[in-house]
């Protein structure tokens, strides 16, 4: 297969962070230090060389991209203060951007004034939209989840998730192509025999279970954390809370949904603290907003190297968490007065526009590491069974 070098790689990479990377003498140190690399993860020094000599299709389709935690101790470690660690942000976002065919990552992660008129324009759009369908309000007739008709929320909600999987699939799809030839990977290695199944299956377990949910890499091989570094404000668990949050949050959803449809429960009808769908969504909001905090300050303090270049679209991505976070819970408090106080129905509108912008921007923002971070996690787990570690 014939590579393609693009001469301008840098100087595009320079326009998503990485100014330092013509420093790199390509002297090992951060291989040799990374807890993660091995034989089949030589990086960050091999992902920097692809940069370098401007292989553009090599860089973007390594999984060792997504498989690295951004524990920064590379950077601490670089002889040359060329950030190997921002380098790998660097490389992820303009992956994301590689993969978006639509224009709008590469647009918010370059071009800040674009990309807040982007951000700006969709919350406006979506509060705008809503608030001219809302229902009459009276604090003595109208319920809160009546404020703006469920029929609507739930319409706009379903094209929107179908035009963001349509975006989400297509990026999904090429990364993995991508790593698949590669990798050698083909349609019979992975679905040819019961040997096959086994070892697909064994890697999809390693991606979702191991990894994704067990954060099992990040806990016990990226010692990023000084030792005085209490539990509570470890990177790990705060990835993880964050995570689970919002996978938690998720279910809570569509659980709430389902029981509305099999007249179970109405949506918004006031339930007990105890009641499993509200435990289960209290319980993980506080878990999201506990890690997505954690994440602010730290990114505030600029705590870890790995941390001190973060673009706007990363803070948007944290900012529309944690406020999604807030306005869910001040609408859990407004529920359970009587009358709904005038505040709850305006909560309302925030959060629902809120969350439908979250998940638009879910493909071309720091969220698309939960997209791309399984595959080449999915792939990582087959290079594992084919050189037989445990």
């Amino acid at each position: 297969m014939t590579a393609l070098v693009d001469p301008n790689l840098i100087t595009d990479l320079q326009k998503f962070g990485a100014a330092e990377i013509n420093a790199c003498v390509s002297c090992g140190n951060c291989t040799a230090i990374c807890p993660l690399a091995d034989n089949d993860a030589m990086f960050p020094r091999k992902l920097i060389r692809l940069a370098q000599v401007g292989l553009t299709d090599d860089l973007v389709s390594s999984k060792e991209l997504w498989t690295c935690y951004g524990c920064g101790v590379c950077t601490t470690r670089c002889p040359q203060e060329a950030d190997p660690g921002e380098f790998m942000g660097t490389a992820r976002r303009y992956a994301i951007a590689h993969y978006d065919r639509s224009g709008v990552a590469r647009a918010l992660y370059t071009r800040p004034v674009v990309g807040t008129a982007i951000v700006v324009g969709a919350a406006a759009f979506f509060a705008l939209f809503f608030a001219a369908i809302r229902g009459r309000q009276s604090h003595e007739s109208l319920a809160l989840f009546d404020f703006i008709p469920y029929g609507v929320i739930h319409t706009t909600g379903i094209v929107l998730m179908v035009v963001v999987a349509l975006f989400s699939l297509l990026g999904i799809g090429l990364l993995a192509r991508d790593i698949a030839r590669r990798d050698g990977v083909t349609w019979s290695s992975l679905f040819g025999g019961r040997q096959a199944w086994g070892r697909t299956l064994r890697a999809l377990w390693y991606a979702l279970g191991i990894e994704s949910l067990g954060q099992k890499r990040y806990r016990d091989d990226c010692h990023d954390d000084e030792p005085v570094e209490p539990l509570y404000r470890r990177r790990w668990l705060i990835h993880s809370l964050t995570l689970w949050g919002f996978l938690g949050l998720l279910l809570a959803t569509m659980l709430d949904y389902g029981m509305d449809l099999l007249g179970i429960k109405a949506t918004g009808t006031p339930v007990p603290i105890w009641y499993p769908v509200r435990l289960l969504g209290t319980v993980a909001g506080l878990a999201l907003m506990y890690g997505v905090t954690w994440f602010m300050i730290r990114r505030w303090q600029e705590a870890k190297q790995c941390n001190d270049s973060s673009k706007p679209s990363d803070w948007l991505f944290l900012a529309l968490l944690w406020v999604t976070g807030l306005t869910g819970f001040l609408i859990e408090a407004a529920l359970y007065v009587e009358p709904v106080p005038a505040w709850g129905y305006w909560v309302f509108l925030i959060h629902v526009a809120i969350a439908m912008e979250l998940c638009l921007f879910l493909p071309f923002t720091k969220f698309a590491h939960a997209m791309y971070r399984p595959v080449a996690l999915f792939f990582h787990g087959l290079a594992r069974d084919r050189h037989g570690v445990a």
